[in-house]
C-alpha cells in the first residue's frame, strides 16, 4: 500500500466538498418521513457519531508500532465524523434530534472492542460495505434532492474507504478472517442494518431483495479486487 497516496487522498478529499441543499422543499409521504427520521437518527450515531478512533483492546499498542497507519486511521475517522455531521443535518431537516444510544450501536461497539484490532478493522469494513447498500437504496428511492446529494457524497467517500481497506489487506495479508468468514460477517452486519433500517427503506419503495442484492455485489467487488 502506498501510504503517502492514501494520506494525500484523505487531505485532498476535504477540499471543495459541495454541501447538500438542506433548505430544499420537503416532499415525502408522512409515514415514510417518520420512519426515515428514526433511521437517520440511528445512522448519525453509528456512522461517526460514536468514538472517532479504533477502540479494540490492543489498538493503542498496534497503532503505536505503526505511526503511518495511525495517521491514516485518524484521517479515515475524520471522514466518518463528517458523515455524522451530514447525517445530523439530515436529521434536523426532518425534525428529528440526535440520539446518544441504541442497542445495535452497543453491540457494534462490543464487537469492535473485544476481539482485537484485526477483527475490529474487518467489522468496520463490512459495516461500510453494508452501509453502501443502505445509502444506494436511499439515494435511489428517497425523492429528496438534499438526501440524494448527501448520499452521493457519502457513497463517494465509502467507495474510497473500501479501496483503502483492500489495499491494507493486500499489503499485510487478509488477516484472521478468510473470504467465507468475511462474507458471513458482511451478511450479519447487513442483517443487523436491515432489522433497524429496513422499515424506512421499504417505506421509500426499496425491497429486501434489492438490499441484499446490493450487498452481494459490493462483497463480490471487494473480494475480486482483494484477489486481483
Amino acid at each position: 500500500m502506498d501510504q503517502d497516496r492514501w494520506i494525500a487522498h484523505f487531505h485532498r478529499n476535504r477540499q471543495d466538498r459541495p454541501e447538500p441543499d438542506w433548505d430544499a422543499p420537503l416532499t415525502m409521504e408522512p409515514r415514510a418521513h417518520h420512519l426515515l427520521t428514526r433511521s437517520l437518527e440511528q445512522f448519525q450515531l453509528g456512522d461517526g457519531g460514536g468514538p472517532a478512533r479504533l477502540i479494540a483492546w490492543n489498538a493503542r499498542r498496534r497503532l503505536a508500532a505503526d505511526p503511518l497507519f495511525a495517521r491514516q486511521a485518524a484521517l479515515w475517522f475524520a471522514e466518518e465524523k463528517e458523515h455524522s455531521r451530514l447525517l445530523g443535518e439530515a436529521v434536523r431537516r426532518y425534525g428529528g434530534r440526535p440520539i446518544t444510544g441504541h442497542w445495535s450501536f452497543s453491540c457494534f461497539l462490543f464487537c469492535r472492542r473485544c476481539f482485537g484490532l484485526g477483527v475490529e478493522l474487518t467489522v468496520l469494513l463490512m459495516t461500510e460495505i453494508a452501509s453502501t447498500a443502505y445509502y444506494r437504496l436511499m439515494q435511489r428511492h428517497c425523492g429528496d434532492s438534499a438526501l440524494e446529494q448527501m448520499c452521493a457524497l457519502i457513497l463517494r467517500d465509502e467507495a474510497a474507504h473500501i479501496l483503502f481497506h483492500g489495499d491494507r489487506m493486500r499489503r499485510r495479508g487478509a488477516g484472521l478472517l478468510g473470504r467465507r468468514s468475511r462474507r458471513m460477517l458482511g451478511h450479519a452486519a447487513a442483517t443487523m442494518l436491515w432489522v433497524n433500517h429496513g422499515p424506512a427503506l421499504r417505506a421509500l419503495g426499496a425491497t429486501t431483495g434489492a438490499f441484499y442484492g446490493e450487498l452481494r455485489r459490493e462483497l463480490d467487488r471487494f473480494e475480486g479486487r482483494l484477489g486481483a
